[in-house]
């Protein structure tokens, strides 16, 4: 079972069949898939999202092999606005991408924030690894906000082609740890 995720601006819901219109209308933009691997067809095709959901994506749900969410803005609009996911897959444990037209608003951070927490305290994992092209300097803050260190560097091909790319990596001992510091700072702000 997947769990529902809720916090200030954002619900986190597991992706259904549902989501693909939203999906197929905000995803296929260059901006958001030239840093993604190269599995991703280009150019999409117009029924992309219906087939990546109900073929690859639901099924590997169902197998304990990903967990994917729907991110929503309380706020609205009522659709999604993009797609968190978790995987087993090596060195490449989380995923997003966001629609254009909510980049720099700090969604994102938001989102990783508990589906982060989810992965080392409701999946139990020692270790999260995520990769990103090097170019990817939004995706790459977030790694440094959450504390994640750089471990590697390799060559990775991607939608734009044959690229570098870091692999960051943090601990649940790191994760929980930050968690607690912060949350101590919060508790002696003064109100």
């Amino acid at each position: 079972m997947i769990p529902i995720f809720e916090t200030k601006r954002l619900t986190l819901r597991p992706i259904t069949l549902d989501d693909a219109p939203a999906a197929q209308r905000l995803f296929p933009h260059w901006e958001i898939v030239r840093f993604l691997g190269r599995n991703v067809p280009w150019p999409y095709p117009e029924d992309g999202a219906l087939q990546f959901y109900r073929d690859v994506a639901l099924p590997a749900m169902e197998r304990g092999e990903q967990w994917l969410w729907a991110i929503r803005l309380k706020g609205g609009p009522s659709h999604m606005i993009g797609c968190i996911g978790l995987s087993i897959q090596r060195d490449d444990n989380r995923g997003f991408w966001l629609g254009t037209p909510w980049h720099g608003m700090g969604i994102m951070q938001e989102a990783c924030e508990v589906v982060t927490d989810f992965w080392f305290n409701g999946l139990n994992r020692e270790k999260l690894r995520v990769a990103k092209a090097v170019e990817n300097i939004a995706s790459r803050r977030i790694s440094e906000k959450e504390g994640a260190r750089l471990v590697a560097i390799v060559d990775r091909v991607l939608c734009m082609g044959c690229t570098k790319a870091q692999i960051w990596e943090m601990t649940k001992e790191e994760w929980n740890a930050r968690r607690r510091s912060l949350a101590d700072l919060q508790l002696s702000m003064p109100a």
